[in-house]
């Protein structure tokens, strides 16, 4: 090879070697040198799960997962007999305690009312009779033709007879006006127990049928039909797709930008475009271990913090999980 093709190789070779340096230089000042961080967060949105009160068998579910349900729709039915058990002992207590009150609140009948009256009639004749046969005892043991033992049965039968009319009346007086105050009251009280114990079995057996109380899409449903359910165990879950807001996991030092009430601008790849969100929550996720202020090298430790920010406006298709970009 001859001396001029050796030094043209030397340059090619020079050349491509400051090619490459520069290559890496740019690259490594593009990427090193560069200050502006990427924060990825994602959608996020409110939910509610379905539980039932009552343990029961899952009898039927009346929607599926994805559909979007309205508040009122029927979302479950649950089978649970013994609840229906309840509700007619209940029931039926109450019909028991509204009879006792109807009773007490009448009175006696009116056949029990003539009896205690005839009762009444007969004693005050014969505390009539007992009267005048004393009187006449009387005369005679004054006049000392009866001896005064006779005197003193007669006095005696006469005490008697007036006593068994006191207690007759009392009876027709008792007949008559029915019931005490107190009885009265008692028998009013035990009704409203009762019903207080229907209303009690009612609201378990509205439970036995589940319904939405918020509109919103069935995310996720747990038991199978024909499965047994505990109290309070979760049915299903209800996502409130209009209530959604993105969440992120920031550093401190990168919180300057960051506000409560400040408009953010990120990137949704799932639209391949630009939303804005406002910050309406920020707060630190805490230490699990002794937080210190600085670090023996000088360097700092720094907290993380959760912001969540909400859409400025309606973005139709916005579902959580989505991933959401600020540069």
């Amino acid at each position: 090879m001859s001396e001029k093709s050796q030094h043209k190789n030397i340059i090619l070779a020079t050349v491509a070697f400051t090619a490459v340096v520069a290559v890496v230089g740019l690259i490594g000042f593009l990427t090193l040198g560069n200050k502006h961080e990427v924060l990825q967060g994602q959608v996020e949105v409110n939910e509610y799960r379905v539980a039932s009160k009552v343990p029961g068998r899952i009898l039927e579910i009346r929607v599926k997962e994805g559909d979007y349900v309205k508040a009122g729709d029927t979302l479950v039915i649950i089978d649970a007999p013994d609840v229906m058990a309840k509700q007619a002992q209940a029931e039926s207590a109450e019909s028991a305690a509204s009879a006792m009150d109807e009773m007490a609140r009448n009175g006696a009948r009116q056949e029990q009312i003539r009896a205690a009256f005839e009762v009444l009639q007969q004693t005050k004749a014969g505390l009539e009779i007992a009267e005048k046969s004393y009187n006449r005892v009387q005369r005679l043991f004054d006049e000392g033709v009866m001896s005064e033992q006779k005197r003193d049965e007669a006095f005696a039968n006469y005490k008697a007879m007036e006593a068994q009319m006191k207690a007759a009346q009392s009876q027709y007086d008792m007949a008559r006006n029915g019931a005490r105050r107190e009885e009265k009251m008692a028998a009013a009280a035990q009704v409203q127990r009762a019903k207080g114990a229907v209303a009690e079995v009612n609201s378990y057996v509205h439970e036995m049928v589940q319904v939405a109380t918020q509109d919103g899409e069935v995310s996720e449903i747990f038991p199978e039909v024909g499965e047994l359910v505990g109290t309070g165990s979760p049915i299903m879950t209800i996502s409130l797709m209009k209530d959604v807001w993105a969440s992120f996991n920031v550093r401190e030092d990168q919180l300057g930008s960051m506000a409560v009430g400040q408009t953010i601008h990120a990137f949704v790849p799932a639209f391949n475009k630009d939303m804005d969100f406002k910050v309406y929550y920020m707060k630190d996720q805490g230490s699990y271990a002794t937080w210190k202020a600085t670090k023996a090298n000088g360097q700092y430790d720094l907290k993380t913090f959760e912001v969540k920010a909400k859409p400025v406006k309606e973005y139709e298709g916005l579902r959580p999980g989505m991933s959401v970009v600020i540069k």
